[in-house]
């Protein structure tokens, strides 16, 4: 059997590397996930660490390229898109273009991840119960999607008005706020969101996105 081009090491609940599989769908790359198991910590351990130091998932091999291997969930979709979109399915040819939707990759990553991971760590897995670190972080939640709501006034994407990597980077962690028991799914109908949850649900609509619901449901029933 022909071995896939690229080896994708995933964590079945967290976000992250299904940001990474919506990108190698949207690109038709052929791949295999990996999951890591996190109950007995073999992610802190080798083999695993000495693919990925931080002992995180995503991590990427790309066999087609001496078994080059990524981690960071920016880092390997920025890779994916640089070396592989070269039809610019999810990118640009205009150099403005691209550097906007850097822009908001990295606001997907320093914004969106760490506050809504820490809402879901807070409400739902720390041993004690810290109301003001929930309120807090549900309030960054809320001020996240609000700028992202700004930005989207008036126009159907976030760069040139057409889907890119970095629509697509905010899709897993979006997933995460539909939990009933962090009690916030009801935001995308609250009329301050609107435009948010329009760009969520024609985002929800494509192949790629069925299909990562799809596999990221299969691994979660392993």
């Amino acid at each position: 059997m022909t071995t896939p081009q690229f080896s994708l090491y995933v964590h079945a609940s967290g976000p992250n590397p299904w940001k990474v599989v919506i990108i190698l769908e949207e690109l038709k790359l052929p791949y295999k996930t990996i999951t890591v198991s996190t109950t007995d910590d073999a992610n802190h351990k080798p083999p695993y660490t000495l693919l990925n130091p931080n002992g995180r998932m995503p991590t990427l091999i790309d066999h087609s390229n001496n078994d080059f291997t990524i981690w960071e969930s920016g880092a390997i979709i920025l890779y994916l898109v640089e070396k592989y979109d070269t039809e610019k399915k999810l990118s640009f040819d205009s150099f403005e273009s691209n550097a906007l939707a850097k822009q908001y990759l990295m606001f997907q990553m320093s914004g969106q991840g760490p506050y809504f991971g820490q809402f879901a760590w807070f409400s739902l897995f720390h041993p004690e119960k810290v109301p003001s670190a929930i309120e807090r972080y549900k309030n960054e939640v809320r001020r996240v999607l609000g700028v992202l709501n700004t930005i989207l006034q008036g126009k159907k994407y976030l760069v040139e008005d057409r889907v890119s990597y970095a629509d697509l980077a905010f899709l897993s962690w979006l997933w995460v706020m539909e939990f009933p028991a962090l009690g916030v799914a009801g935001w995308k109908e609250e009329p301050q969101f609107e435009a948010v949850s329009r760009w969520y649900a024609m985002l929800e609509e494509r192949e790629s996105v069925k299909k990562t619901h799809e596999l990221k449901d299969a691994a979660n029933k392993k």
